[in-house]
């Protein structure tokens, strides 16, 4: 798997050539050919896999948002994380992060969850793991793209601009400990799941303060407002 091989946006292709160039990525992809000859359904499409990347280029990063793995029900995953396609239902975690938009700037939340409005404004909306079996979440954790996404967010965290990092939950702090304060915005809150949404994430104000941030430091704020169909 090397990056000519895949959908990229051309501005990470040179900072992670080495990593699509690695031994573990030539093993994440036999793991994955293996997973398909066996017929197991995998999630998203292979077009999908690094759709993070291909929608928000390097140099336009100014958000940054981590989730785990990808949704792993039928037609969910597209490859952003907290992001479904349109039509699908908006999932839990993605309602309560829509609450606190309308809590912090008054926005209604949308009537769909297709995010990538957001992800061609320069938020990056990052899964940890890219890839996940039909059904069977977390199944494809520990095969490498955990490593492939620590290289990511070292590149964005060397990167010249200032960007803001929002850390939802105690796994997405853990991946990002190394991100440099003195340079970047780290925003940390409660995963916005029903589960602990309500310990700290509702309320916390992280989509004002990453724009006041871009602001203050001579970049466009993020428009948080989704269209009312998905683009």
């Amino acid at each position: 798997m090397t990056a000519s091989d895949v959908r990229i946006g051309d501005s990470w292709k040179q900072p992670l050539s080495a990593e699509f160039d690695s031994p573990y990525m030539a093993a994440l992809r036999s793991f994955l050919l293996r997973e398909k000859e066996q017929g197991k359904r995998i999630f998203p499409r292979g077009a999908e896999y690094f759709r993070a990347l291909d929608l928000t280029p390097l140099d336009g990063v100014k958000v940054v948002i981590l989730g785990q793995d990808p949704y792993h029900g039928e037609g969910q995953a597209h490859g952003l994380c907290f992001s479904v396609r349109p039509g699908v239902r908006i999932p839990p975690s993605l309602v309560n992060i829509y609450k606190e938009i309308e809590s912090d700037l008054g926005i209604p939340p949308a009537r769909h969850g297709f995010l990538e409005h957001w992800a061609r404004q320069g938020v990056l909306l990052l899964n940890s793991v890219l890839t996940v079996e039909m059904g069977r979440a977390a199944s494809h954790q520990g095969q490498g793209w955990e490593r492939f996404t620590d290289a990511v967010i070292r590149t964005v965290n060397e990167s010249d601009q200032p960007v803001v990092f929002m850390l939802w939950g105690a796994y997405a702090q853990r991946k990002a400990a190394f991100v440099d304060q003195n340079r970047h915005l780290v925003l940390r809150a409660p995963h916005p799941s029903p589960l602990s949404a309500h310990a700290g994430f509702l309320g916390c104000r992280h989509f004002s303060k990453a724009n006041a941030f871009l602001e203050s430091k001579g970049r466009q704020a993020i428009d948080w407002r989704l269209p009312e169909r998905p683009e």
